[in-house]
């Protein structure tokens, strides 16, 4: 059975309020059968599963494939009244929210029309779990040579996972100049709700665009931003200058919604917050968590926070302020104050007059005593463990670099580590051939318990995202760690916090084949060479390769390289 969705154009600083098992983009007649879903009072079941399932062990068999067009584009944007060259994804910045169910198939099919900046591309799907499906993560020099312009790659996956997450390109810095969007995998929850509004992703929006700002971030240091977005908008300056136009989302009073927070952003870590209303966490990045209560969430670039309001207070206003804050702390933004968006119960929303929760200033991840996996899982005691330390320098042509146990990683577009594997190279071949700037850590035996301590003696903070897995969270804090560890149902993400002057212990199990990268996901930081690469199970990832479709990508790339001499100025990832 095989559901086909084609996406559409078009963008609004409004919500949707997608159904729970359907896509809001134009679709064709299914002809598979999806899961019906559940109702505001059943939200813990999903057809003959639920919220207890052990998903990673289970997946349903739904028969369905949900496929995806999606192009990529340079365009003019226009999202906060200033001009400026972007690029966007089927001609909108967020790029369309692709939507399937637990369990389904998912193909997209995404085109290159990058021809005037001559830039090749790729899609990640961040934190999908890619299970023997490595070559489909979508990162360039680790996974697949650059989609060439004009041309097409399609990616095939498994929604193995629920919940919320986003998409975007791994190429240079494209993700942060539109190349992104929201992906919502339809499954059970931990509470009960009566709508889903969808996603609010979070971005932060520089008047230059990211390529044009990196010279001076590898060159000066961290860059002031000119402001920041709701779901692709936002206001800028003030008074009579005041240009753009703000979020607003429309709600019923006393009505439950479940919100989708997403931090897309490229350097900014938020604060967020609705005046006056409580928020009730029920999952963190793919990972349903026990309901708890609170006035704001800390999201980091590349998490997800679903979260829970209750409009029950349009006795005390008509408006009250939807906040995204940055923290000053963490990064620059020009107006902090200004991150705003409208939360209204009537049709025509006064400006509100409302003020924020109390809070402090802080770059930190919420407390893992708060995190509770709802699916328990306890951690075994480690059958390998590392420690790398985060520290920065400049290299000899005094460009800023991140450094990882002295390993600034530089791998390169046109010699993916999967290519290099396909090529038929013995394993002892290939690990002399890497040199030490691929960053490559081999991890050879299947379903071993790897423990890694990631730390920093230097006062910046780290979103640290792992792909194909999630990770155990077993300690967090600020130096010096005691060696303590939480096993017992710690929680698993796929994107924490290294605070700085701090440490991170990381944990998961070597059970999905592939090279996976680790990485900061700051902008900057990754582009600089902050990242590693794991190779887990080498012997078996060749037998998971489409050899035809990594050669023929990886052709088309070399010969517009060679056509047009490409160059290459980050890390490659």
């Amino acid at each position: 059975m095989t559901t086909t969705t084609r996406t559409s154009a078009g963008s609004e600083s409004t919500t949707t309020l997608p159904s729970s098992s359907t896509s809001s983009t134009t679709s064709s007649i299914p002809t598979g059968t999806p899961c019906a879903g559940n109702t505001p009072d059943t939200r813990s079941s999903w057809c003959e599963y639920n919220i207890d399932t052990n998903y990673h062990d289970i997946t349903p068999n739904t028969g369905v494939t949900r496929e995806y067009w999606l192009e990529i584009d340079e365009i003019i944007a226009n999202k906060d009244g200033y001009s400026r060259p972007a690029m966007a994804i089927n001609g909108t910045i967020p790029g369309p929210t692709l939507y399937a169910d637990w369990g389904d198939e998912v193909v997209i099919h995404v085109r290159n029309l990058l021809h005037e900046t001559l830039n090749g591309t790729s899609i990640h799907w961040h934190g999908i779990r890619q299970q023997n499906t490595n070559q489909n993560d979508g990162v360039v020099s680790i996974t697949q040579c650059p989609i060439t312009p004009d041309h097409e790659y399609t990616y095939r996956w498994r929604a193995q996972q629920y919940g919320t997450s986003w998409y975007h390109s791994h190429m240079a810095l494209q993700a942060w100049d539109g190349v992104s969007g929201a992906l919502v995998i339809n499954g059970p929850a931990t509470a009960n709700y009566d709508v889903d509004a969808g996603t609010i992703m979070l971005n932060d929006w520089p008047h230059q665009t990211a390529a044009e700002l990196f010279h001076f971030a590898q060159v000066v240091g961290p860059v002031t931003l000119n402001n920041s977005l709701i779901n692709g908008t936002n206001t800028y300056g003030s008074g009579d200058d005041e240009t753009g136009e703000r979020f607003k989302l429309k709600v019923e009073e006393d009505t439950s919604y479940r919100l989708r927070i997403i931090n897309g952003a490229l350097d900014t870590h938020y604060k967020f917050m609705i005046d006056n209303h409580t928020l009730t966490v029920i999952a963190m990045d793919f990972v349903p968590v026990e309901p708890f209560n609170t006035t704001f969430i800390d999201i980091d670039m590349g998490q997800r926070y679903d979260v829970i309001v209750t409009a029950n207070q349009a006795s005390v206003a008509d408006s009250f302020w939807l906040r995204s804050i940055p923290q000053a702390g963490c990064s620059s933004v020009e107006d902090p104050t200004n991150i705003r968006g409208i939360f209204h119960y009537s049709d025509n929303p006064s400006t509100p007059e409302t003020n924020p929760w109390t809070f402090v200033d802080s770059c930190n991840d919420e407390p893992m005593e708060n995190l509770i996996p709802h699916v328990p899982r306890t951690v075994q005691a480690p059958d390998w463990q590392d420690s790398t330390e985060a520290a920065f320098d400049r290299n000899a042509d005094g460009l800023l670099r991140w450094y990882l146990n002295s390993t600034t990683m530089e791998v390169f577009w046109d010699d993916p580590t999967l290519k290099q594997i396909a090529d038929g190279k013995s394993k002892n071949d290939m690990m002399m051939d890497w040199d030490n700037s691929s960053a490559v850590i081999d991890l050879p035996i299947a379903n071993q318990w790897v423990y890694l301590v990631v730390s920093t003696a230097q006062p910046v903070f780290h979103p640290i995202h792992l792909h194909g897995h999630d990770f155990f969270i077993l300690a967090q804090g600020l130096n010096p760690w005691d060696g303590t560890v939480v096993t017992d149902n710690p929680p698993r993400r796929d994107t924490a916090v290294l605070p700085g002057n701090g440490y991170l212990v990381m944990a998961w199990e070597t059970d999905n084949p592939g090279a996976w990268l680790m990485h900061c996901h700051i902008g900057w930081h990754t582009s600089e060479g902050f990242a590693l690469q794991f190779v887990e199970r080498y012997d078996e990832i060749k037998g998971i390769i489409d050899q035809d479709q990594l050669k023929e990508t990886c052709n088309l790339w070399n010969g517009y390289d060679e056509k047009y001499d490409i160059e290459q100025e980050d890390s490659g990832v």
